[in-house]
């Protein structure tokens, strides 16, 4: 449910007060085009693919905005209402300096691959743009975004005493996991991905990620002693090196799933996205013997991401419930990794419960996957900017430096304005 904020001009004359209604002007923007278009497939459409082609620059749009037709997904139902969502009534405007250049949204959007681009104040919307034909119907998946609902799920469970402690090793909810390093490795390590255990993800189609999802996703698939044996080398003793892993979440999701019971779609449906009031449903893609797979691809449309990171920003309360433990999601976004570090990504941030965190005093915090994915959020002022993207490469040191800069300059600009409440 959307609702416009009415805005009222008064002009005092003799006769009284004039009111005349300024009706919402933050509605959303479309365009069937973006930056590099043709070779995203424009002229086709922007093809789905297939699982074979959904790597390649030409199906990049259609496969991020449409994964669930390549990979079987569960379906996460959203509530029978949506919550209410208010609309600016004048779009944001904002310069940024990048580089000695003064740039404004309308360059970032003309120079980077976005798909979806949502910038909101509490329930409120500020902007809300669809690149490369995509609209407000579209699911976008988000990759490694999924990484922090899970650590979310986890929350969930911790406050229902379905898992005792983070502290508890992986072997006390997944016993055939006993004896392997993976078994013995505490659950607070995983949340902060210094597991120790021997992993390499560096998104060159032939690293530790490829071989987990192709294992992942072949006839059979892997179970968790599958998984155990597969990875069961260690470099470090838990809690000691920094190490960005997907083995580190996917571990962290079987464990969530067997102490709960339940499905993680499941839990994402009944504990965040019904309470969270979401206005469509998302999916969630799931490996070869059914399972989701915890380290990436949930879908969802993008004010519904919006919706998500608002009630984040809101320290986990939304429309009057407590969606998330709000001490477990104050210790999720602050610095909790190690500083020894194997990724140079941690030069730049921090790392909390699979969240990534911003340098500085201000608390402020990152949901992040590859190719451009990203939610970021400012608890401080209420501001959440919600990106969909299809970057060619998995990184982009660049182009994340530049959202980064443009980030800062937002928060700057609304720091001194009342956050609207949550």
């Amino acid at each position: 449910m959307l609702r416009p904020v009415a805005l009222f001009a008064g002009v005092i004359a003799f006769a009284g007060l004039l009111c005349r209604p300024v009706f919402a002007e933050a509605l959303p923007a479309y365009s069937p085009t973006g930056p590099d278009a043709a070779a995203y497939g424009e002229a086709e459409g922007y093809p789905v693919g297939s699982i074979k082609t959904m790597g390649s620059q030409r199906t990049m749009v259609g496969a991020y905005s449409h994964a669930d037709q390549i990979h079987p997904a569960r379906v996460i139902a959203s509530p029978a209402a949506a919550s209410t969502l208010d609309r600016a009534p004048q779009e944001l405007t904002l310069q940024y300096n990048d580089l000695g250049q003064t740039r404004d949204l309308e360059d970032y959007l003309s120079r980077q691959p976005v798909t979806g681009l949502l910038i909101m104040q509490g329930p409120t919307i500020l902007l809300e743009h669809y690149r490369y034909a995509r609209t407000e119907k579209d699911r976008f998946t988000t990759q490694s975004v999924a990484k922090t609902v899970v650590a979310l799920l986890l929350g969930t469970a911790l406050a229902e005493g379905e898992i005792r402690s983070i502290d508890d090793p992986v072997q006390a909810y997944v016993p055939e996991l006993a004896g392997s390093e993976a078994g013995r490795t505490p659950l607070s390590a995983l949340l902060s991905m210094s597991s120790g255990l021997a992993f390499h993800e560096a998104y060159t189609g032939k690293d530790d990620i490829a071989r987990l999802g192709r294992a992942l996703m072949r006839p059979g698939g892997l179970g968790a002693q599958d998984v155990g044996a597969m990875f069961n080398r260690r470099v470090a003793a838990p809690g000691l090196m920094f190490n960005f892993a997907g083995l580190d979440t996917e571990l962290l999701g079987i464990t969530v799933a067997r102490a709960t019971h339940m499905t993680l779609s499941s839990l994402l449906e009944t504990r965040i996205w019904a309470p969270l009031g979401a206005e469509a449903a998302a999916t969630w893609t799931l490996d070869a013997r059914g399972a989701e797979v915890p380290y990436c691809c949930i879908s969802a449309v993008l004010r519904d991401w919006g919706r998500l990171g608002a009630m984040l920003a809101a320290d986990g309360m939304w429309n009057g419930h407590q969606i998330i433990p709000r001490d477990f999601l104050l210790a999720a976004t602050q610095p909790q990794a190690p500083a020894q570090t194997a990724s140079p990504t941690r030069r730049r941030l921090n790392y909390g419960y699979q969240a990534w965190v911003l340098p500085g005093e201000r608390r402020q915090f990152m949901l992040r996957g590859i190719a451009g994915q990203v939610i970021l959020i400012d608890p401080a002022s209420r501001l959440v900017f919600v990106q969909t993207a299809v970057r060619k490469t998995a990184t982009d040191p660049a182009a994340e430096a530049e959202l980064l800069r443009l980030w800062n300059a937002l928060v700057a600009q609304q720091r001194d304005q009342l956050p609207s409440s949550g």
